[in-house]
């Protein structure tokens, strides 16, 4: 398959305006910026014939283009991501058989993760579109539950049939449980990976789809395609001694800055 791996940014994020740009210290000292380390992930994925960044805003623009990466600009009328990936597929003129959908505020995410992605759609052809989920250990949840107790949005969450199709995604944290989990222990949550992989078709028909109910709730665009009846495959995948976090607010730039010294990520 010819794979088209689009990371959307804009600057004009309601929660942290200017997000993209925001710099994160690695394990030696050196900062790079969101975007970048975002690109970084993208062009360490195997089996990827194009990585683009899609945005609105020139001030990213010009950010990335600076480290090297291509711009594809998109209207600032687009949503969300995965409306900037519809757009940003148009606008490359070239035809791809897949494209992935690598959010620009996960710079954590290891490649094999968006390779396990890849290989489950290739291994399914009828999958219209799939999105990884990782099984969350004691520290994670913790941290999930830390920061809806503050007031925080943090990482999103998911719950699946036993066909591995989502029945429901939300920021609150699902199933509920009344069980305390030490740091290294299996929990019945899953954390959704900020990640997709969709056929084309599949893209079109999110455009020609309004923006549901619950979509506008949780303010998660993957809700569009599970009130529409589409099918979400979710491709559990595994951490391998990694840790994951997406940046959602000022208060997880240490938090991932902690993460990326104990892996040693430069």
């Amino acid at each position: 398959m010819s794979v088209l791996l689009v990371i959307p940014a804009r600057y004009a994020s309601t929660r942290y305006p200017g997000k993209p740009l925001v710099e994160l210290e690695g394990a030696s000292g050196q900062k790079k910026s969101l975007i970048q380390r975002s690109w970084e992930a993208g062009v360490s994925v195997k089996g990827v014939d194009r990585v683009v960044v899609a945005t609105d805003d020139a001030r990213i623009k010009e950010a990335c283009e600076a480290f090297g990466a291509e711009v594809v600009m998109t209207a600032t009328s687009c949503r969300n991501g995965t409306e900037r990936c519809a757009e940003a597929l148009e606008n490359v003129a070239e035809a791809y058989d897949l494209v992935v959908n690598l959010q620009g505020d996960a710079p954590l995410t290891p490649h094999w993760f968006v390779e396990d992605l890849i290989q489950a759609m290739n291994d399914d052809p009828s999958a219209a579109m799939a999105t990884p989920v990782l099984r969350c250990d004691g520290r994670a949840l913790n941290g999930f539950l830390e920061d809806r107790k503050a007031g925080r949005v943090g990482g999103t969450t998911v719950v699946f049939d036993k066909n591995r199709h989502a029945l429901f995604f939300s920021k609150e944290v699902i199933p509920y449980t009344t069980r305390t989990y030490n740091n290294d222990e299996e929990t019945p949550v899953f954390h959704h990976v900020g990640a997709y992989a969709y056929r084309p078709q599949a893209l079109k028909d999110y455009l020609s789809w309004e923006e549901c109910e619950f979509e506008k709730l949780e303010g998660l665009e993957q809700l569009r395609f599970l009130e529409n009846g589409a099918k979400v495959h979710c491709v559990e995948v595994e951490a391998r001694g990694r840790q994951f976090w997406e940046l959602n607010n000022p208060e997880d730039v240490p938090r991932l800055q902690e993460m990326m010294s104990e892996m040693g990520i430069e």
